[in-house]
């Protein structure tokens, strides 16, 4: 059975656009890339980006390689100033791994949240991606032994810290089936099968009865209209991270205008119901 978010309270009358707007398009500074790693400064940011999507699972095995334990999902605020980074021992693993090289420290914009939440990255990924993100410090030679691994921990401001894993899994990855489970949970595996190209992902989005029967699952699986509008929020949040961020992956944008196209329609079909 599929899952939804857990069901909030939003006001009865929340203003959700008709479409998601798209940003203008920003190459990220080259600058910001050849501070991480200096051999890429005259490597082309396309190269750049199909070399690190062939590195996604050595780097995000070396994510999940560190110790849960050691590495708390959120942190609070007024600890950042006396906790510069954070060692975290790091468990067995017989796979090849490629250990993150910073922890961000995550904040709502323009808020006073007590807590940050906590997220291992590889600053490359966002440097190489995030055309709008500040230069990142450069990693250092963290980990000995195999045994932890030390992290600086990085602030960040961003529109929706809750928000924030599933654009940072594609930004590794690249996968829009990946994306779209995780934006829609309650969407066929046998439908996200068939995205095997962009080509695929344009031509359902640009398919009327395609987007109906998607959304008309959506409803069939949904405990209600709350939980539909609680669908639409997570996706909103996504796509403001991914402005803030300045991500300009065209797979990125299709992904979310078929999910925001889905959950429109559904929350439509689900209002005619009532």
């Amino acid at each position: 059975m599929a899952s939804f978010p857990a069901q909030q309270s939003y006001p009865s009358n929340v203003q959700l656009p008709r479409k998601l707007q798209r940003p203008s398009y920003l190459e990220v500074p080259r600058q910001n890339v050849a501070a991480l790693a200096p051999e890429l400064s005259e490597v082309p940011m396309d190269y750049v980006r199909r070399c690190l999507k062939l590195q996604a699972n050595e780097m995000l095995a070396g994510i999940a390689a560190l110790s849960p334990s050691h590495l708390p999902s959120s942190m609070p605020r007024s600890q950042l100033h006396h906790t510069p980074s954070l060692t975290i021992p790091v468990r067995p693993s017989g796979s090849s791994l490629s250990y993150p090289t910073h922890i961000l420290a995550l904040s709502k914009s323009s808020s006073s949240d007590s807590s940050v939440t906590l997220v291992a990255t590889h600053a490359l990924i966002l440097a190489s991606n995030c055309a709008s993100l500040p230069r990142l410090p450069p990693p250092v030679s963290s980990h000995g032994s195999n045994v932890s691994v030390t992290l600086p921990i990085l602030p960040l401001s961003i529109p929706a810290p809750a928000a924030f894993r599933p654009l940072h899994t594609f930004l590794y990855n690249h996968s829009a089936p990946q994306l779209l489970s995780t934006l829609l949970r309650a969407v066929p595996g046998s439908f996200l099968a068939t995205l095997t190209s962009p080509q695929a992902l344009r031509g359902t989005l640009a398919s009327g009865p395609a987007l109906h029967t998607l959304s008309a699952h959506l409803v069939s699986s949904a405990p209600g209209m709350g939980a539909l509008t609680d669908v639409a929020q997570y996706i909103a949040a996504v796509w403001r991270n991914a402005v803030a961020l300045g991500v300009h992956d065209p797979e990125l944008w299709d992904c979310l205008d078929l999910a925001w196209e889905v959950i429109l329609g559904a929350m439509n079909l689900g209002a005619g119901a009532r």
